[in-house]
């Protein structure tokens, strides 16, 4: 299995923390009733760092992750977080070691 992951920060504008939550709250709906190949996608609030926001997204591979680009849930996120969001920055990752969720090695 070639596991595909993504560790995003998400600096949102002032004062738009809770509405960018209700957004995530919704497409993480989503993604759990609709994307098997998404094995995490944990969104985090930064102790200290009101306006940022870290996700760490897991999916069992490339194919996976693209199928997760085309959903609804999904593109409604995209296109609704320039609303809240000031600054997005974002690193694909290609896990080599570690533990995770299916109990697949890496």
């Amino acid at each position: 299995m070639s596991n595909f992951g993504l560790f995003v920060r998400f600096t949102l504008r002032d004062g738009a923390g809770e509405a960018f939550d209700e957004l995530m709250r919704e497409t993480t709906a989503g993604i759990q009733a609709h994307e098997p190949g998404t094995l995490v996608y944990a969104c985090h609030q930064v102790e200290g760092a009101p306006n940022e926001r870290i996700f760490y997204e897991l999916y069992a591979d490339l194919e996976a992750f693209e199928e997760h680009e085309r959903q609804p849930h999904t593109l409604r996120f995209l296109a609704e977080r320039s609303k809240h969001v000031e600054k997005t920055e974002v690193d694909r990752l290609q896990p080599y070691t570690g533990k995770h969720p299916t109990g697949v090695e890496a």
